[in-house]
């Protein structure tokens, strides 16, 4: 796959995980959705960390490293942010834990990214600011 088409997917990829996270981080407990996360029956701090890795993960083994490093960021502020929307929910709990995990989980994301982005699993074109 040419490396503007991998970098297009990957960054539609994101973005979806993106929206996956929010949307499910604000959905009722009791959805369809969230039912069927239940019935997985996984840690909650796991699923989170687990998210939050895809959500460093995706950017990080592709794009430059100051956007790597904003997103990582921005990533770990969504997580905190989303926790203080649930308390305006009305149907979902704030959780201290629930934000460690997060930045837990894009610490691990970025972590994993390191070797794929070393060996040149992907290759992308390098500039100067890279």
């Amino acid at each position: 796959m040419h490396s503007t088409h991998a970098k297009r997917l990957l960054r539609t990829l994101w973005l979806a995980a993106i929206v996956i996270v929010v949307v499910g981080s604000l959905l009722p407990r009791n959805s369809a959705p969230m039912r069927a996360l239940a019935e997985l029956h996984v840690n909650d701090k796991l699923e989170h960390a687990g998210a939050y890795a895809v959500l460093a993960f995706l950017p990080a083994i592709h794009e430059r490293r100051k956007f790597i490093m904003g997103a990582a960021i921005g990533t770990v502020l969504l997580g905190v942010g989303l926790e203080f929307g649930q308390l305006f929910t009305g149907w979902r709990d704030f959780e201290v834990g629930d934000m460690i995990a997060d930045a837990v989980g894009v610490c691990f994301g970025l972590a994993f990214a390191i070797p794929i982005r070393s060996l040149g699993m992907i290759r992308l074109p390098t500039t100067p600011a890279d």
